[in-house]
């Protein structure tokens, strides 16, 4: 059965780098850039790797969020 919550939503993993990573990013001057050394594990790309570094970096992982 498709609820209203579910539509536009499958559940499942999703690669960090379908969010996270976007190699035609232009930086701007306000930018805030931090730089990370990242060994990814056997099997992993680097990108995916990275992207996963940068997901736990975001507010998102350390901000209170009230709806």
């Amino acid at each position: 059965t498709e609820t209203k919550a579910s539509v536009g939503f499958k559940a499942g993993v999703k690669d960090y780098k379908l969010t996270y990573y976007t190699p035609e990013y232009e930086t701007k001057d306000t930018d805030i850039l931090a730089a990370f050394r990242v060994t990814p594990q056997p099997g992993v790309p680097p990108e995916e790797a990275g992207a996963a570094v940068a997901a736990e970096s975001s507010t998102g992982t350390w901000t209170t969020v009230w709806t």
